[in-house]
């Protein structure tokens, strides 16, 4: 599954890259999905997705966009059971963090579709816009966000991912070179095949 460099994701007319400026880009990735017609809107394909039936994955229907693989579930039956195990799940006391929610303008605000800290699955959302979401999640590991923005294109949409991850403490860089093989390697090309399914339920002719 595709990666972007920092520089070409960075090219992209996105609010994110002034929203997070100084909050490190961990990776970008992105796959291209099939333009069964125009106008097609982010905001629209989640809504749309949503209302999709879901699989068994224990994804809420905000969520489901991503539906994890059976692989994938072992994977995060795995990492939570360890997570639990030590405590690195907890999110910290609320005077302890600040969410990336505290950056939004007046302006963030009114063009947003989905007010800031609503829940969706694992995450809260910082941002909605009409093409572009930020989520964001805190917990003793890191204090990370993803970005899902699309792009329509002559032939075809282009769906972005963008991971942010924010140190915490001393343990947040080994922690995430110790994932960093599975999430690269397993657990976002599944994710983003799961895109592309839900894609082609939401809006394929057949």
């Amino acid at each position: 599954m595709p990666q972007l460099s920092t520089q070409e994701f960075e090219r992209l007319p996105l609010r994110v890259h002034t929203f997070l400026a100084g909050v490190p880009l961990h990776d970008a990735w992105f796959i291209d999905l099939p333009r069964w017609r125009a106008g097609v809107t982010l905001d629209e394909f989640l809504r749309t997705a949503g209302n999709c039936k879901l699989d068994t994955c224990g994804c809420s229907k905000s969520s489901s966009l991503f539906t994890p693989s059976l692989l994938v579930r072992m994977l995060l039956d795995i990492r939570f059971f360890v997570g639990r195990f030590f405590g690195w799940d907890r999110e910290p006391a609320a005077t302890a963090w600040e969410t990336f929610a505290t950056r939004l303008t007046e302006t963030d605000r009114s063009r947003s579709l989905a007010a800031a800290g609503t829940r969706d699955g694992f995450f809260r959302v910082v941002y909605r816009f009409e093409n572009e979401q930020l989520v964001e999640l805190i917990n003793r590991t890191a204090h990370a966000a993803a970005l899902s923005a699309l792009v329509e294109t002559a032939t075809a949409y282009r769906f972005y991912l963008g991971v942010y991850v924010r140190r915490v403490s001393r343990f947040t860089p080994f922690y995430m070179a110790l994932i960093d093989p599975f999430r690269r390697l397993i657990v976002y090309p599944s994710l983003l095949r799961s895109v592309r399914a839900r894609w082609n339920q939401a809006f394929g002719t057949g």
